[in-house]
């Protein structure tokens, strides 16, 4: 009874260790599929952040050129010249001047 009882005792340990290794194998496969997962979502977010990076530069250029396109069209001589030539604005003269006390 002692040959049986070990026999059933070594197979039922069989058993337990084929589940072991079945689990384990499992676990193997699902850790490898979440490093491909992982890689693949890496890159596309790599490649977005280069798409992003160019758009950024683009925006950094234009707003480089809207800000020399500002200065130039609110320079004083220009305002001045169309205040005088296309308004047909004058400078008060001194009579029309008032100081104020503070």
């Amino acid at each position: 009874m002692t040959t049986a009882t070990g026999a059933a005792g070594v197979a039922r340990s069989a058993r337990q260790l084929a589940w072991v290794n079945l689990v384990l194998m499992l676990l193997v496969l699902a850790s490898t599929f979440a490093v491909i997962h992982t890689t693949h979502a890496c890159r596309a977010m790599y490649a977005r952040l280069q798409v992003l990076e160019s758009s950024q530069w683009y925006l950094q250029e234009d707003y480089g050129r809207l800000l020399l396109e500002h200065s130039t069209w609110a320079s004083h001589y220009r305002v001045e010249k169309v205040a005088l030539e296309e308004l047909g604005m004058q400078a008060p003269s001194m009579d029309h001047l008032k100081v104020l006390p503070r």
